[in-house]
């Protein structure tokens, strides 16, 4: 059972920094950063590193925690953001992943929704201070914006928030 209110993502750099993990997910296909809800009784840490590996093939260690962002609205959840290493394994796809590879940070797929290039630029900045920020650009406004620019993706978007996904 998964902890509603929370949630994790997690950023893998590559060696020079200079390029990002991205999964592309199978029920809305856009890219993002791995990462998914907190399960019961689970830490933000196990949860980082048990979504991680499931959507990537990846082992990791935590490297450090980025931030913790706080929803504005019901769009979101609260969010543990933390950067990982890996450890073993090579990237690879699973029933929630179409697609993974590593990305330029300074070119990112066409698709990439909010807040996920903010995401990107505040774990790249390498602080030892945790970020503490709300979820501002996860918002009604936006995403009535990107039903008019993606309307596939933001009904199913919708669709996977109330439990119906739609895994291609």
């Amino acid at each position: 059972m998964k902890n509603q209110a929370e949630s994790v993502i997690t950023v893998i750099f590559s060696k020079r920094r200079d390029e990002v993990l991205l999964i592309k997910r199978r029920d809305i296909p856009v890219w993002v950063l791995p990462g998914g809800g907190i399960e019961k009784n689970e830490t933000s840490q196990v949860a980082a590193l048990r979504e991680t590996q499931e959507e990537t093939g990846l082992t990791c260690k935590i490297a450090r925690k980025i931030g913790e962002y706080t929803p504005v609205n019901k769009l979101a959840k609260l969010t543990h953001f933390y950067e990982l290493e890996i450890l073993d394994g090579q990237p690879s796809t699973g029933p929630e992943t179409k697609d993974i590879r590593f990305f330029n940070i300074n070119n990112l797929p066409k698709i990439v929704p909010p807040p996920y290039p903010e995401w990107i630029q505040d774990a790249n900045m390498e602080t030892n201070e945790l970020i503490r920020k709300e979820l501002k650009n996860v918002n009604y406004t936006i995403l009535f914006k990107n039903l008019l620019l993606h309307p596939i993706l933001v009904v199913r978007f919708i669709l996977s928030r109330i439990g119906l996904n739609i895994n291609t």
